[in-house]
């Protein structure tokens, strides 16, 4: 199997009525978040099935596919990332990550960040030092942001909640409701492995927080609580 026999199983699948619909649903018009991206009309279980058949590609073969117009090109290319990245050891892990970073270019919508940065930006920091994310943060793309507060899904994971705070405090005042909503949901996957530490944060930043990231950070606390916050 090639590079070049993927690219021909993805475009053998392609759905223009549903291409049609996805590039709506993303937001591909001149101006919106994801102006001029193109898809095919894959949906994710088949670009997932995909990405378990050709998951032995030479990482170099798969990043070429990073360069693709075609979103889910782009897209079964950073899943076989994913795929590789646990069975990698320490120095694939490495390379897998750095090359991920070379290329966030090419993470140009939620959906792509939030199937990537988990395990290949935030498992991969687990044991080391957070600065990166950090770095991230500071950057003035979309993406770039969005990438910071998801990665730290993998800390939540291990009841580690300190860079998630921190970073939602940092990106409290940011523009876009993909921040919001991606800030709320760590929030809220914080709020479900420890509601005390949910609440102390919502306690310190009381009136702070925008409204569509408060609303996905008390989903899951008690409806009173959730009034609670809310009307605050």
């Amino acid at each position: 199997m090639t590079v070049a026999d993927l690219e021909n199983a993805l475009h053998a699948l392609a759905d223009p009525a549903r291409a049609a619909l996805l590039q709506r649903f993303f937001k591909t018009k001149p101006g919106e978040y994801g102006a001029g991206d193109q898809f095919l009309g894959l949906t994710l279980p088949q670009e997932r099935q995909l990405a378990q058949q050709f998951q032995a590609l030479p990482l170099a073969e798969v990043e070429k596919l990073l360069a693709s117009p075609w979103h889910e090109c782009r897209q079964t290319a950073f899943i076989i990332w994913t795929l590789q990245f646990p069975k990698a050891g320490p120095a694939g892990q490495r390379v897998i990550h750095e090359r991920y970073l070379v290329n966030q270019r090419f993470v140009n919508n939620w959906n792509l960040v939030d199937i990537t940065c988990p395990m290949l930006v935030g498992t991969y920091l687990l044991d080391k030092d957070r600065e990166p994310l950090y770095k991230l943060a500071a950057e003035p793309q979309l993406w770039s942001q969005r990438m910071a507060l998801v990665s730290t899904l993998a800390f939540i994971r291990k009841n580690q909640f300190a860079d998630t705070f921190q970073l939602s405090a940092l990106l409290l005042s940011h523009p876009h409701d993909l921040i919001h909503k991606a800030m709320g949901w760590m929030l809220r996957e914080v709020g479900k492995r420890n509601e005390d530490a949910l609440e102390e944060f919502l306690a310190d930043y009381q009136g702070q927080l925008p409204r569509t990231a408060l609303r996905y950070a008390v989903e899951r606390l008690s409806p009173d609580r959730r009034q609670f916050h809310m009307q605050k």
